[in-house]
């Protein structure tokens, strides 16, 4: 088998991963996406392995090794980061990833009936308001 053909399948596939991060809004579709990404990458390094293996006279399979990194920390990125998805959904109620902007400290809506101006500093006291109303 050439080696054209994983590497084309690989290209396709990391390049719908890549719209999906781009244009999704829901975190849980994000996430599957740079799955999708990380597979193809997973792909690329079996399938070079392969083709570097029948050139060699020692099979290293540095390939495949690899590949089995790749796989947990995918795992582990997959693990975390629906832990952080089902957290924000909890908290805020929807997982789109536009909504979720107001959450960083110090977040100002820059609409016209913003009361500060730009000499003054963004809202500190929302953040000490937070820390109150949580302990």
């Amino acid at each position: 088998m050439h080696l054209a053909y994983p590497a084309v399948l690989s290209a396709l596939l990391f390049c719908t991963g890549l719209y999906g991060v781009l244009a999704r809004r829901n975190a849980i579709l994000v996430l599957m996406s740079v799955e999708l990404m990380l597979n193809t990458v997973n792909l690329n390094l079996v399938a070079f392995d392969v083709w570097l293996s029948r050139a060699a006279e020692e099979t290293l399979h540095s390939g495949q090794a690899l590949t089995l990194f790749t796989i947990a920390i995918a795992a582990a990125e997959i693990g975390i980061g629906l832990a952080i998805v089902l957290a924000v959904h909890r908290n805020r109620g929807t997982a789109d990833i536009d909504k979720l902007r107001d959450t960083a400290e110090g977040y100002e809506p820059d609409g016209p009936d913003s009361d500060t101006s730009d000499s003054e500093t963004p809202a500190t006291g929302t953040a000490a308001e937070k820390a109150e109303a949580t302990a």
